[in-house]
């Protein structure tokens, strides 16, 4: 995946003399000792990240641990005290006000928590208000900004005013908002955070549908880790000013760095998490062409398998098993596909583990496929070790205090 935005030991220190500051950092000094001797506070120490084209990069933390401060030195709306914020190379933190305005416009765009909507103006004026700043003519602005609507499900509301619309429509506007300038990076600030739950989820899911369509890259600001988890290609959790740990969802739910990430991890469902792939075993599979009933039966004996899939050159043919392989031998000699069984349960290796409860109630294992291919198997006991997994360390984690402000 090709890098979009990297960050190096990005800090931020508020105060009179954030320099003399850093040098404490930088010398060993804790965050709380250069508050008591300094008066100053570290909002961000050494943040570092790089998040590839199109990916959604969630940063998740509780209130005070940094994430907005961060976000916001990603456009320099706060002004870093030092490191580095680089688009396709370019230094954000070095460009003089000419550059930082062009990057503002054409390169990055941001969507807030609260709507900041324009009230006097209507819905598409506030969709086209980037646009007009850039210096785009009325007719293009307005085509753009029809299109964003329509990609929002919106355009219908393009000429009410904000206040006829929901908070959920609202949000949408300002998603919108954003998308009509079509940046390289867009920031979103805890922007669904204010929303009804069911509206919320609903944004949640839109937002994965048009990331699918436009395959922007995203830097996402929460403090809900499920909403981390569901949006994430991957998750960084903050706590006073740092990372604690970067990774994919599996990686910190299945492999926390620490108790305080535990703690947080401990209530997750980790069948909303965990994939088919993450259960899956070797196929182990038979070859239409060249077994026999016979060999298929030796084969089962050897690997302690009641079932096996067949191939028929890359693709399956079916299933078969040692109870229809034993009248196979004696009826059909050796015909393997006349012990086929056609009809077996099969589901996408990215699918979550929920999605393979009730498959995996049958007597056959789960095909797991990628793009219609047999990658592995999935069986009932090899569902429940994953889940179990969970309980174990959250039986470990339910011995430490839960993070403050969680």
């Amino acid at each position: 995946m090709t890098e979009k935005l990297s960050v190096k030991n990005l800090c931020k220190i508020f105060g009179d003399d954030p320099d003399a500051a850093l040098a404490q950092l930088r010398a060993g000094r804790s965050k709380d000792e250069i508050l008591k001797q300094t008066g100053m506070t570290v909002g961000v120490q050494d943040a570092n990240f790089s998040v590839g084209q199109g990916e959604i990069f969630v940063v998740m933390g509780l209130s005070g641990s940094g994430k907005s401060t961060l976000v916001r030195m990603l456009n320099r709306l706060i002004e870093p005290t030092a490191g580095e914020v680089r688009i396709d190379g370019e230094d954000i933190v070095s460009a003089d006000p000419e550059q930082l305005r062009q990057i503002r416009l054409k390169k990055i765009a941001m969507v807030f928590q609260h709507f900041a909507l324009f009230p006097h103006k209507t819905v598409a004026e506030n969709v086209e208000y980037g646009l007009k700043v850039q210096g785009v003519p009325a007719a293009e602005r307005r085509r753009r900004a029809i299109a964003a609507l329509e990609q929002v499900g919106l355009e219908p509301w393009a000429d009410h005013r904000p206040q006829a619309l929901s908070g959920g429509m609202q949000q949408r506007v300002g998603l919108a908002r954003g998308l009509a300038v079509d940046p390289e990076v867009l920031l979103m600030d805890e922007p669904f955070s204010a929303l009804d739950p069911l509206i919320r989820r609903d944004m949640q899911q839109e937002l994965i549908e048009l990331q699918r369509k436009l395959k922007m890259t995203i830097v996402f600001i929460t403090h809900d880790l499920h909403e981390a988890l569901i949006l994430g290609d991957h998750i960084a959790i903050m706590k006073e000013g740092r990372f604690v740990q970067i990774g994919t969802a599996e990686e910190i739910v299945g492999e926390p760095a620490d108790d305080y990430v535990s703690a947080f991890t401990q209530d997750i469902d980790r069948a909303k998490v965990f994939a088919a792939d993450s259960v899956m075993a070797e196929p182990q599979a038979l070859e239409l062409s060249k077994d026999t009933p016979r060999s298929a039966l030796e084969r089962m004996t050897e690997l302690k398998r009641n079932a096996l899939y067949v191939l028929d050159g890359d693709r399956i043919a079916g299933v078969v098993t040692y109870r229809g392989l034993a009248g196979a031998t004696s009826g059909h000699g050796g015909d393997l596909g006349a012990a086929l069984i056609r009809e077996y349960p099969a589901i996408e290796s990215a699918a979550k583990l929920y999605r393979l409860y009730d498959l995996a109630r049958g007597e056959l294992p789960v095909a797991v496929l990628d793009d219609g291919r047999l990658v592995g198997v999935a069986r009932q006991g090899d569902i429940f070790k994953q889940l179990a997994a969970g309980a174990g360390e959250a039986e470990g984690a339910a011995r430490q205090p839960a993070p403050a402000g969680a």
